[in-house]
């Protein structure tokens, strides 16, 4: 796994990410509520949400920690047969079977850390993790569906499209699952189309 300077990257698996959840809901939170999600976060779901991974003995949690030790990003990941069913749904559909995907969940990343190889060293430690599990051929992830004309957009924002495709992944044309979540400034929740992205796992690759 790449070094990032001024980062440590901690490793938590299955019931260890327990201790990290705390942490990670609040930088959910923080991080979600920008564009595209804007999200409206609950800590409680949160909280709940998140116990789902410390219960999956072979999900992971990759936490970034600055100088002082306060976590500034964390990526997580888990067996696709782990996870909700809105994700095994389109699966199902194509005939895919979930035992051979791991599925990552968020990746999020403090803005004055973004640019300096974290998100990179996110996918690294995945990656490595999913390959040496040993019973997945595919990594997969979701990313929210947004209009190109949405007036909420902000002036300047750079997609993570070209990120994704150079560490191999791709869309997969018509795959896709709905969501549930409040936005800011709405009412309650309403429902997002989130796109699913897909690579298969290159078992020559050397983990490190």
């Amino acid at each position: 796994m790449r070094h990032t300077p001024g980062i440590a990257i901690g490793i938590h698996v299955g019931i260890d990410i327990l201790p990290v959840i705390a942490e990670l809901a609040a930088l959910r939170i923080a991080v979600f509520r920008d564009w595209p999600y804007l999200y409206d976060g609950d800590e409680a779901y949160e909280r709940n949400y998140l116990a789902r991974y410390a219960a999956s003995p072979r999900a992971i949690c990759v936490v970034a920690r600055d100088e002082r030790g306060a976590v500034v990003g964390a990526s997580t990941g888990i067996p696709l047969a782990d996870d909700g069913e809105a994700f095994h749904r389109p699966f199902h559909e194509r005939g895919l079977a979930l035992d051979e995907v791991f599925y990552f969940g968020e990746s999020v990343l403090l803005a004055p850390w973004r640019g300096r190889g974290v998100g990179h060293a996110f996918f690294d430690a995945r990656e490595a993790h999913a390959r040496e599990c040993g019973a997945f051929g595919w990594t997969a992830f979701c990313s929210v569906r947004r209009d190109a004309d949405d007036p909420r957009a902000p002036a300047v924002h750079r997609g993570h499209d070209a990120f994704w495709r150079s560490r191999g992944y791709a869309p997969v044309s018509g795959m896709a699952c709905t969501l549930s979540w409040k936005e800011r400034g709405d009412d309650g929740a309403s429902e997002h189309t989130l796109d699913f992205w897909m690579r298969a796992i290159d078992r020559a690759k050397d983990p490190a």
